[in-house]
């Protein structure tokens, strides 16, 4: 399963050999719906067969094409880690699934380019949160949203504070045979108590660093708040380790062992509710106070250009809206379309995206909390 990354967005849209397929869908985790996540996904892989054809290509191109995407409805250990969502995005170059907190409507796209569209509430940060539950004998990590959680397969990252300890011990040992005389100190000290450090804090710290340095690649692009879940004493411990410029202050206290996520969902929901109705609300200050300086515009003709050339630190996108037009990237021209063409693109999608890659924050607002009641709001960073 691939995790949802600037670099994964980047590559999306990047070009790519011949046609390529995008299938979005609703998942069901358990009761009667979820046993029709094969089926609707036997279905839509049929639709996308049909589109094919209709596109141009042989029935044993589309098989070719199509063969990675066919295996899935039949691999049971795959629907056991399902969340909200489900996207695929199919290639003669390219194969990639992402199981998502975001419950999808049904679509197949097929395009000389990949449709990433439904994915835009799940790039800004704005309403996306980890969960970080802690305890000695166990780590999870859940990604949400203010419908809904998933778990996080972790690799990287020790499964508790006892494997922890053997991680550092055998690091100890390659540095002792490396002829470090300072290790071969290190070592003899550890081995007088039975491989395991007297101090119980300087233990924690260090399952907390491995934990930390772990987290730091699956993490290393988010814009999401983190909140810990575990025993009270563990979290200025687990500060201290800590490098992930978004950790709240405020946790979740108690053992997190054997909640449940929907529990752990529900208490974090509290915590960072606040914490994105102020962000919300400073994103659409901040675009009041520079208004008049010359550093907002809410004219899709100005934002889209400056979006390609990095120029957008925070933009404002009403949900449910479109713009429908092209950008011309040689002139820097934008052109709005009425209807929908052969050559438009969602301009609005378009800015969003380049804003997201160029390092800027994207916020989706319902319509009546846009500012100058526009579809579109951008503050320029130069």
């Amino acid at each position: 399963m691939n995790k949802l990354s600037q670099d994964e967005i980047k590559t999306l849209l990047g070009k790519h050999q011949g046609l390529c397929i995008s299938i979005f869908m609703p998942t069901f985790r358990t009761g009667s719906e979820s046993q029709q996540n094969q089926i609707r996904l036997k279905n839509l892989l049929r639709g996308a067969e049909e589109k094919l054809l209709a596109g141009g290509l042989r029935p044993q191109e589309i098989k070719t094409l199509l063969e990675p995407a066919q295996a899935l409805p039949g691999n049971v250990l795959f629907w056991r880690r399902q969340s909200d969502g489900l996207a695929l995005f199919i290639s003669a170059d390219h194969f990639r699934v992402f199981c998502l907190p975001e419950a999808f409507g049904e679509l197949i796209v097929v395009a000389d380019h990949f449709h990433v569209k439904p994915l835009l509430p799940l790039l800004g940060g704005d309403n996306r949160f980890y969960i970080l539950a802690l305890s000695q004998k166990e780590v999870r990590l859940f990604e949400g949203t203010g419908r809904s959680v998933q778990e996080i397969e972790l690799e990287a990252v020790p499964k508790s504070l006892a494997d922890a300890l053997q991680i550092d011990e055998f690091d100890k040992q390659v540095r002792f045979r490396a002829g470090s005389a300072s290790s071969a100190a290190g070592m003899a000290m550890v081995s007088g108590h039975g491989g395991v450090a007297a101090d119980t804090k300087d233990n924690l710290l260090k399952y907390f660093r491995l934990i930390d340095r772990g987290l730091h690649d699956l993490l290393k692009d988010e814009r999401a708040p983190l909140v810990l879940a575990g025993v009270d004493y563990l979290f200025p411990i687990y500060r201290e380790a800590n490098t992930y410029p978004r950790l709240i202050e405020e946790g979740i206290p108690g053992n997190p062992q054997g909640i449940s996520p929907e529990s752990l969902h529900l208490a974090t929901l509290k915590i960072v509710s606040p914490y994105f109705q102020k962000a919300e609300h400073d994103a659409v200050a901040q675009y009041r106070q520079s208004s008049g300086t010359g550093l907002t515009s809410s004219e899709s003709r100005e934002i889209v250009p400056a979006a390609h050339h990095g120029r957008v630190g925070l933009l404002l996108i009403a949900s449910g809206r479109q713009q429908l037009g092209i950008y011309n990237g040689e002139s820097g021209a934008v052109q709005r379309h009425e209807q929908a063409g052969a050559t438009s693109e969602d301009l609005l999608e378009m800015a969003a995206i380049q804003t997201f890659l160029n390092g800027g924050t994207v916020f989706t607002l319902s319509p009546e909390k846009m500012p100058d009641k526009s579809d579109l709001a951008a503050v320029f960073r130069y």
